[in-house]
């Protein structure tokens, strides 16, 4: 039997143990409140309550050994964590011995896999990839199908998870990830289409998503609102509909859609490789057309903007289906919004400064409590596809948490151009020497560190990224 044969027996026997459990037990699930973690939530939440089974739900924004020991003073005996967890097991070990639980996590394994109260899964477990092959939403809906019908109707959502942890790569979705889109399909769920991968194309104005399109870079149009005006005109296509309101892409004919994607790629000739405007688009066939639930990336900007802005239930209830909580979370989408442009102005503003240190082959970004810790890691990974930070430099952000404790987020300018490098490594070197405990992927790391040791993580994180950076541009 290859990996994957072994691991969806996992999953299997994973559902097996989840039916030992009383139906009159109060199942505590905590997941991440990013895309990944929200989607992974929602589809446990809908097996759970299509049997009929209590809940109860916090989502986190890392998992730590404070928070394993607040659990352990719960009086929950089944307890599940989801998009997390698999690199904390000493301390659930050590702190929750007497429960039953359950990790149904993507990321990269701790050194401890094991324990007799633990059914853990993980495709890692197996020799697979969870950072690249299958998400969060991906494990629990696999797990999940093998318990719930109604769970087993939910691909869509899991699928969104994996374009929320960016699992797509040029070649399309690997072996894992492409049996759930085309589960999707056959469900009706989804419609994939190829065409501009522009964000916005539901909800922006097209000379605005032209403006914000960052990745892929369009020269003359990124970044310049009249640019993107005058790129439009020149290929006779009126901005403005006849009652004088701005044109969506979405509400272009194919004739004038044909002519924007020649005359980006035109636009992009001097680019690497200027096709790559081109991509996969994954429609929501239950969603209202213009709606920003209807694309799939745009539904993960959603999601995002619902757990980093404390509202993860709003996500979860989107992710369910009910239109009143979808409704308020797309009210809740603005709020998001200026959340990023405040990040970003401050930026701006403190280059130069203390707070902003810009070496070759890194920048490092002490936002204290200028930018909400939830934001930190969204601050880092736009910069990382802007113009802002030169491609292959490091970006290490740090904000503060009321608790004492301080967020760090770290990110690559221009990933692609740096694939073998594994920033899940190097944020650990980091927090290990402070104390703090680090997690993530290899193109998307963290980590929690006590901030009264922020002063020694920011000399350390000098010393190491400086060096580093160096090693990337002599080997370039």
């Amino acid at each position: 039997m290859d990996r994957y044969g072994t691991f969806k027996e996992m999953v299997g026997s994973a559902a097996e143990r989840f039916k030992e459990i009383g139906k009159k037990e109060t199942v505590r699930v905590i997941s991440h409140l990013d895309a990944d973690g929200i989607t992974s939530c929602s589809i446990l939440v809908r097996m759970l309550s299509s049997n009929s089974m209590r809940y109860s739900v916090s989502t986190v924004q890392q998992l730590t050994e404070e928070g394993i020991g607040q659990l352990a003073k719960e009086p929950y005996k089944v307890i599940v964590f989801s998009d997390l967890g698999s690199g904390m097991i000493p301390a659930i070990r050590q702190s929750i011995p007497d429960r039953t639980v359950f990790i149904i996590d993507h990321h990269e394994l701790s050194e401890e896999t094991a324990a007799p109260n633990i059914v853990h899964l993980n495709p890692h477990l197996c020799g697979i990839d969870g950072g690249s092959e299958i998400s969060g939403a991906g494990v629990a809906y696999l797990f999940s199908r093998e318990l719930s019908a109604a769970a087993g109707r939910m691909a869509h959502i899991a699928l969104i998870g994996a374009i929320g942890d960016i699992q797509e790569g040029a070649e399309g979705f690997q072996l894992l990830n492409r049996e759930i889109l085309e589960e999707a399909i056959r469900q009706g769920s989804i419609k994939k289409e190829r065409g501009l991968r522009l964000f916005g194309a539901q909800t922006r104005a097209i000379h605005k998503a032209l403006e914000y399109c960052t990745d892929p870079y369009i020269p003359g149009i990124s970044g310049s609102e009249s640019g993107s005006i005058a790129f439009l005109h020149q290929l006779g296509i009126n901005p403005q509909k006849e009652d004088g309101t701005w044109k969506k892409i979405i509400d272009l004919s194919a004739e004038e859609l044909q002519r924007l994607t020649t005359g980006v790629i035109m636009r992009r000739l001097g680019e690497k490789k200027p096709e790559d405007v081109l991509g996969n688009i994954y429609l929501l066939t239950g969603e209202e057309q213009g709606s920003p639930l209807r694309d799939a990336k745009e539904f993960c900007t959603l999601l995002n903007a619902c757990g980093r802005m404390n509202k993860a239930s709003l996500g979860i209830g989107a992710c369910l289906g009910d239109r009143r909580t979808k409704l308020k979370a797309i009210r809740h989408l603005e709020d998001y919004r200026k959340a990023i442009v405040s990040a970003l102005k401050w930026f701006e503003t403190s280059r130069g400064s203390q707070a902003v240190v810009e070496g070759e082959g890194f920048v490092i970004i002490n936002a204290k409590d200028q930018v909400l810790p939830t934001m930190i890691g969204t601050l880092a990974s736009i910069l990382s596809k802007s113009r802002h930070v030169k491609d292959g430099s490091y970006i290490l952000s740090l904000a503060r948490n009321l608790d004492h404790t301080t967020k760090v987020s770290i990110r690559l300018a221009g990933v692609e151009s740096n694939g073998e490098i594994d920033l899940r490594n190097i944020v650990a070197l980091l927090a290990d020497p402070v104390g703090g405990s680090a997690g993530g992927h290899q193109f998307a790391a963290g980590a929690i560190i006590a901030t009264e040791k922020e002063e020694e993580f920011l000399a350390l994180a000098q010393d190491v990224l400086s060096k580093k950076g160096m090693e990337e541009v002599i080997r370039n």
